[in-house]
């Protein structure tokens, strides 16, 4: 008698809602029924909800490696431009796929100074980021960042 129900009420909302959502719309409509219910019914259907995207692993860390050393002792805060950098990347989600972005900060003025974008998570990218933030600053050796 439930699995019409549960099916109409997935259809009725394009095929996305999991088990949670479809019991909850169920007990709007005045059905007394446990969640477990509804899942072991949607399982016997053959019916699930929409999965999200899988999550994109952006590193993946070498144990072998030693960890590098701090060399700010984790104060990201600088007295005057152009002495403490930090970079990082991160990915965007687009219509076309993800995108990945590479960006180079200012610790000074809280400012992106070099970024890049790129399909791919390759070490090119985050160094042309940093090329660009060189090439746009050009700041001195005496200033800390000297390359």
């Amino acid at each position: 008698m439930l699995r019409p129900e549960i099916k109409r009420v997935w259809d009725e909302n394009y095929q996305v809602y999991g088990v949670r959502k479809a019991w909850h719309q169920l007990k709007r409509e005045g059905f007394d029924l446990a969640r477990c219910t509804v899942e072991r019914l949607m399982k016997q259907i053959g019916i699930r909800g929409a999965v999200r995207d899988k999550v994109v692993k952006t590193t993946v860390p070498d144990t072998s490696a030693p960890c590098p050393r701090d060399k700010v002792n984790r104060v990201f805060r600088a007295p005057a431009p152009n002495l403490l950098w930090v970079s990082d990347f991160t990915y965007v989600s687009t219509w076309q796929g993800f995108v990945y972005v590479a960006f180079v900060i200012d610790t000074f003025a809280d400012c992106i100074v070099g970024w890049r974008v790129s399909r791919s998570a390759k070490t090119d990218f985050v160094l042309d980021a940093l090329e660009q933030a060189l090439h746009d600053r050009r700041p001195v050796r005496k200033s800390g960042l000297g390359v």
